[in-house]
C-alpha cells in the first residue's frame, strides 16, 4: 500500500475514534449556549448539587430561554432516571457498574474528584482516627465514645442508604467492605447527613467532602486531614470521581453543559464547592 495512503487511513480512523468518544470533547464556555434553547432535567448524586447547581444559574442567568433542573435521589436515583429517560443528567458519585451500562447504554463524563470523609459534631474532642477504629466504630464493635477517649456516651451512627455513590465509596474504600450496623440511622443525602452530624453531639458519619463547613467537624484517618490538597497527593485515599451520565448521545443542548461543567469556567465552581476540578487532579 502506498505510503500516503496509508497515512490517510490512520488519519480518517483517529478523527473517527475522536468523534465517537464524548470523553474528547473540546472544554466548553458560557458563550457556546449562545443562540439555544430547552430545558435539561438533572437528577442523582447528591455531592454534585452544589456544582450543578451554581452553575445553572450562570447559564440560566445568561440565556434565559434555557432551563435547568438539579435534584437529587442518590446515585442509584440517577442511574435509574436517566436509564428510563425521565431526566437528561444521572449524576453518579461512583462508576457505573458493567450491568447499569449494559441495561441503559449510558455513558458517562467524569468532572471532580471529591473525598469522602468522616464527620462528627463541632464539640467532640475526636479529631483524628485509625481505619480500624472506623471500621470497629461502624460495625458497632466500638459503641462508647468514652473508648475513644471522648467522654461519655452512646455513639449514635449515621449512614446512606444503598443506592447511595457516598456510601459505595465508604464501604468499599474505608470499611473494606466490612459491616455497617444495622441499628445506624439511614438518612437521604449528604445534605442531610451534615444536618444530622450538626444536631447531635455524640454522632458520627461519612459525608462528601465538598458539603463539609463549620456546622461539623471533619475527622483525619491516621493523621491526614481530608483536604483537597491531601486527594490531590495521594495522601488521603478515600477518594471517588464524580460522573455525570447520559443515555445514550446527548441532545446539543445537555452536551454543551456537560462541556461547560468540564471547562475552564467552571472550574473555579468546582473548587470553591470543595472538589478537585479533573483537569487538576490528572496523573492520580
Amino acid at each position: 500500500m502506498p505510503r500516503n495512503r496509508f497515512a490517510f487511513i490512520l488519519l480518517c480512523l483517529a478523527v473517527a475514534i475522536l468523534s465517537a468518544s464524548p470523553q474528547v470533547w473540546a472544554q466548553g464556555t458560557l458563550a457556546d449556549f449562545k443562540g439555544m434553547s430547552g430545558i435539561i432535567n438533572i437528577a442523582g448524586g447528591t455531592a454534585h448539587i452544589p456544582v450543578m447547581e451554581e452553575a445553572a444559574q450562570r447559564i440560566m442567568r445568561a440565556y434565559p430561554d434555557i432551563r435547568i433542573t438539579v435534584a437529587g435521589g442518590g446515585s442509584g436515583v440517577g442511574v435509574q432516571k436517566v436509564g428510563e429517560g425521565l431526566v437528561d443528567i444521572g449524576n453518579t458519585g461512583r462508576p457505573l457498574s458493567n450491568a447499569e451500562q449494559e441495561k441503559y447504554g449510558l455513558r458517562s463524563y467524569a468532572f471532580a474528584i471529591d473525598g469522602v470523609c468522616v464527620g462528627v459534631h463541632p464539640s467532640n474532642p475526636v479529631d483524628d482516627l485509625t481505619p480500624d477504629q472506623v471500621r470497629k466504630i461502624f460495625a458497632s464493635r466500638i459503641t462508647q465514645w468514652s473508648e475513644l477517649g471522648a467522654g461519655h456516651g452512646d455513639i449514635n451512627l449515621y449512614t446512606r442508604d444503598e443506592a447511595s455513590g457516598t456510601r459505595a465509596v465508604f464501604w468499599k474504600k474505608l470499611l473494606n467492605k466490612g459491616k455497617i450496623a444495622g441499628q445506624a440511622n439511614v438518612v437521604s443525602s449528604n445534605g442531610a447527613m451534615k444536618v444530622a452530624i450538626s444536631r447531635d453531639d455524640r454522632a458520627i458519619g461519612y459525608l462528601s467532602m465538598g458539603h463539609v463547613d463549620q456546622s461539623i467537624k471533619p475527622v483525619s484517618l491516621d493523621g491526614v486531614a481530608p483536604t483537597q490538597k491531601n486527594a490531590v497527593s495521594g495522601d488521603y485515599t478515600v477518594v471517588r470521581k464524580l460522573y455525570m451520565n447520559t443515555k445514550g448521545d446527548p441532545s446539543p443542548l445537555t452536551e454543551t453543559f456537560i462541556r461547560y461543567i468540564k471547562g475552564p469556567e467552571c472550574a473555579d465552581i468546582i473548587r470553591k464547592k470543595g472538589f478537585i476540578p479533573m483537569s487538576t487532579s490528572e496523573g492520580r
